[in-house]
């Protein structure tokens, strides 16, 4: 049987195996592609060739853009400006069937778009909007569904960590270009949950039982506005070329922090020990997991199956004859350009 083969059932049967044991991804994805490389080399060999991947895949410098932006989001979550977003959330949404809950879309979109981590996202938004809905009598299953549902809008939705790794792991990819096509996608995603959240709450009856004054809701917009000059300053500073991703997330720290110290004046000092703590735990699980990951990719055979989408498409293109789908004269000439 083809080497390539044998590796590629290794690591998907032990993967299997290992997830349904309970065991942590990034471990079993690591276990996994080791073993994997045993068919062609000796035990010792595959540990160090598999250390050696490990930091290959993480020796980027790019990749410091997203510990940088999970303390952002962290610093969001703990300073104040996360509140400040579900205000103006809870503004925008008014007394829509479902208002907590679209506003717990909208919040995820805005504080996505700002911290780059869906993560972040769902942990700040149920924490905070979470005991509001039990209060008001949303049916706990449903205010978990929806806000893990629209937190992803956060890994589509500017700046975003996935983007930024897939620049990588793709050779290149520009990050601005991703940036911009995230948009669209991540804002079609949270309308889709709205309107969907809006005949479910229509149907059990769930309405919001808080309205603004106009004093207060211009209070509420004027609270919002220095965390939403953050999206215009990192989006804008990277895709007009004013700095890097890297340097846009060092930026999103520190105006979140200034912001949350001398603005809002919502954390101490002493507080910043623990923030930075848990963004090092955040940070670590994510970047050991796309250090593993290397070593997964460098296997023949997963490499040979990550090419062969792209390859299929191509070929069929370029010939007439392999496209069972749509006959030739569909195309006017492949060699036209047409």
């Amino acid at each position: 049987m083809n080497i390539a083969l044998v590796s590629g059932l290794i690591i998907l049967i032990l993967l299997v195996i290992m997830l349904i044991a309970g065991v942590p991804i990034a471990v079993a994805l690591g276990i996994s592609s080791v073993v994997a490389i045993l068919p062609i080399m000796d035990l010792e060999v595959a540990v160090v060739t598999g250390a050696q991947r490990i930091f290959s895949g993480i020796s980027m410098f790019s990749l410091l853009a997203i510990p940088f932006f999970i303390l952002a989001g962290n610093i969001m979550n703990k300073g104040g400006i996360a509140v400040r977003l579900i205000n103006l959330a809870k503004l925008i949404t008014g007394r829509a069937p479902g208002a907590l809950a679209q506003t717990n879309v909208i919040a995820n979109m805005l504080f996505g778009a700002i911290s780059g981590s869906g993560t972040a996202a769902a942990s700040a938004m149920g924490s905070i909007i979470g005991p509001i809905e039990k209060e008001e009598g949303y049916d706990p299953n449903f205010s978990a569904a929806a806000n893990i549902a629209t937190a992803p809008t956060g890994l589509l939705i500017p700046p975003s960590n996935v983007m930024i790794t897939f620049s990588l792991v793709s050779g290149g990819t520009s990050v601005a270009a991703l940036f911009m096509a995230g948009y669209l996608p991540g804002i079609l995603w949270g309308l889709a949950c709205m309107i969907v959240i809006y005949f479910f709450a229509k149907k059990h009856g769930y309405r919001s039982k808080t309205s603004f004054t106009f004093k207060e809701a211009i209070h509420t917009i004027l609270q919002a506005i220095p965390a939403l000059l953050l999206i215009i300053i990192v989006i804008g500073g990277i895709i007009g070329g004013v700095f890097t991703a890297t340097e846009g997330s060092v930026v999103a720290v520190v105006y979140s922090l200034l912001l949350s110290l001398f603005g809002y004046k919502s954390i101490k000092l002493k507080e910043i020990p623990k923030i930075l703590r848990e963004s090092a735990e955040m940070t670590g699980i994510i970047i050991f997991l796309i250090g593993v990951s290397g070593i997964m990719t460098k296997n023949e055979f997963v490499e040979h199956m990550m090419h062969a989408p792209g390859n299929f498409y191509y070929g069929s293109w370029r010939s007439p004859t392999s496209r069972p789908w749509c006959p030739a004269p569909c195309f006017p000439s492949a060699a036209t350009g047409m």
